[in-house]
């Protein structure tokens, strides 16, 4: 028999849906997800990969909350309309497109935005603030931590991008973030597949060079049977033990820096 359509989970133990806030002069969205239990919790801003906020995201991000976080995926495509660009003619160009509509220059004021939004509310301990980032998402995430906010306390990065394309950059220029890697501002966890071919090895051992020579405080995680993209079950590259591994892997990095 075919899968039915079934509503999603209720959780129980948490709250979730669309919040929107101001990122300069436009209003945006980001999908928050917060626990039930009363008092201040420690707060993540999510940034999503190249797909958007994608029904996946958004499953991560009440699971975080499940775990005690208050969570908001700052929607970087919110002026696309909350998906990123649709007039493509083949796979490359929607990376391309994706990555110029969500560039750096727009992403991290966004980010920003996002954890301004969090500091309004009640149950955010201002003391204790995160970053999560994925692929795309990920790799801003790396932007931002390298010299451009001092309010985090710990960021964990899933296959993050290190070197941006030309080709997927405005200027047609390659962005190497690995430069401002000595500007790091709170302990870091990056996690790769040895497969990965989005996000080379040649690129992950420049960044583990950079930061030995630094003495940055990364802590850097391979997962040997997997390649890039290995978390979302909805696409062909998922790997679950992977999957499985990775996502704990990263909550004690979090617990340890938050909780």
């Amino acid at each position: 028999m075919a899968n039915l359509p079934l509503p999603p989970l209720w959780r129980k133990t948490i709250t979730a849906g669309w919040v929107e806030f101001p990122s300069g002069s436009d209003t945006i969205r980001g999908y928050l997800a917060a626990p039930r239990a009363p008092g201040k919790h420690p707060a993540i801003v999510m940034v999503h990969e190249n797909l958007g906020v994608t029904a996946h995201r958004q499953e991560m991000t009440e699971r975080l909350a499940e775990r005690g976080y208050v969570v908001l995926t700052v929607d970087l495509f919110s002026r696309e309309g909350g998906q990123p660009p649709q007039d493509f003619k083949d796979p490359e160009e929607r990376r391309s497109k994706a990555f110029i509509a969500a560039r750096d220059e727009q992403s991290i004021p966004d980010c920003d935005a996002g954890l301004d939004y969090l500091l309004t509310r009640n149950d955010v301990d201002p003391d204790r603030l995160g970053t999560v980032g994925y692929c795309m998402g990920g790799g801003t995430m790396l932007a931002w931590v390298f010299g451009r906010t001092e309010r985090l306390k710990v960021a964990v990065g899933y296959y993050p991008n290190i070197i941006v394309f030309p080709e997927y950059r405005p200027d047609d220029k390659p962005l190497n973030r690995i430069p401002d890697a000595h500007k790091l501002t709170c302990p870091l966890q990056v996690q790769f597949g040895e497969q990965d071919t989005a996000v080379p090895q040649d690129d992950q051992a420049a960044l583990k060079a950079e930061a030995e020579a630094w003495g940055l405080d990364i802590d850097f995680v391979s997962h040997p049977d997997a390649g890039h993209a290995f978390q979302d079950p909805a696409i062909p590259s998922y790997i679950k033990t992977a999957a499985d591994r990775s996502w704990e892997m990263g909550i004690d990095f979090l617990d340890a820096h938050l909780k």
